[in-house]
């Protein structure tokens, strides 16, 4: 019979590869160096099942997924991911499912340059939480609080295929492969998010919706802002599901993107599209940051419809 012990042995005590930790998985905590005249910057999320990602997802998307949104988190300060830790409930002791989940935890583990530190294991209704870690030059992290009047918004990528995928599946429509993936494997901006510490005057990273997620940065920075809905950077199968239901709730409140969110002045527009050049990621201005203290959104009357934790 499997113990919490020989589960960690078998499945999460992986090599690690990041000099600065100096002791990992198996004692009673962690330890790692930060780099001299840098902060720590850590974040943490919880995936429950039935909530964030359904009963027969599978193991491999709902690891890779755990870790991807908290380095969204990550990137979203402008740092630079380091290690995490993991704790896992369990319903049951399934080593079919634990097998896949471990393995694509480790695959998604080296592709984004971090290491398994620690956690804890426990029985109950499944679900991950992780606890990312990393670290910037002291007083260079990107906050919500610096956005200032006249500064332009943006944002990357593209909005909504995650938010239309989910539609899809509540509604049992088989959503495409690309849609799928913007859903279970997102991709955090992680090299951008540090190439912006000096760029952008405020940053967030689109986990419950952009009209929420701006109006955070909004709150934080005491100020306002106008976004047009013809400016923002949709996914195909989106851009055809708005011009037949002229619905733009998916990409503004729809959630899940892990896209960046950010602003920045005026004159850092030609450093911003050659980072978007260099990294090959797409950058778009969606709007500017005005003294009024509220959103409006420029093609779009409805309520806010995104998600709410409770």
């Amino acid at each position: 019979m499997m113990n919490e012990f020989d589960l960690i042995q078998n499945y999460f005590n992986w090599e690690l590869t990041d000099p600065s930790v100096e002791l990992g998985v198996g004692d009673d905590a962690a330890l790692f160096n930060l780099p001299l005249g840098h902060q720590l910057v850590t974040s943490t999320d919880t995936l429950v099942e039935g909530i964030h990602f359904f009963k027969d997802a599978s193991p491999g998307d709902i690891a890779y997924k755990s870790l991807a949104v908290n380095l969204s988190d990550i990137a979203a300060m402008g740092a630079v991911a380091k290690c995490f830790t993991l704790s896992l409930t369990l319903p049951k002791l399934d080593q079919q499912w634990l097998k896949q989940f471990s393995s694509s935890l480790k695959e998604s583990s080296r592709l984004f340059n971090v290491n398994l530190i620690g956690g804890d294991t426990t029985k109950g209704p499944l679900n991950i939480t992780i606890t990312m870690m990393g670290s910037i030059e002291m007083d260079s992290s990107i906050k919500r609080s610096g956005a200032r009047d006249k500064d332009d918004v943006y944002v990357t990528g593209d909005l909504g295929a995650a938010a239309l995928c989910l539609k899809k599946i509540n509604e049992g429509v088989k959503p495409n492969q690309n849609e799928l993936t913007r859903l279970n494997r997102p991709v955090p901006r992680l090299e951008l998010g540090s190439a912006l510490k000096n760029v952008a005057s405020s940053c967030i990273d689109i986990s419950d919706g952009l009209e929420q997620d701006l109006s955070h940065i909004l709150k934080s920075s005491e100020v306002g802002a106008t976004i047009d809905t013809l400016k923002l950077p949709l996914d195909s199968s989106v851009t055809k599901y708005i011009k037949n239901t002229k619905d733009w709730s998916l990409p503004l409140c729809g959630g899940d993107d892990y896209e960046l969110c950010f602003t920045a002045k005026k004159s850092k527009r030609d450093q911003i599209r050659v980072l978007s050049e260099n990294l090959k990621i797409k950058v778009t201005k969606i709007g500017v940051i005005n003294g009024s203290k509220e959103l409006k959104i420029n093609g779009y009357d409805g309520l806010s419809s995104s998600y709410q934790h409770f």
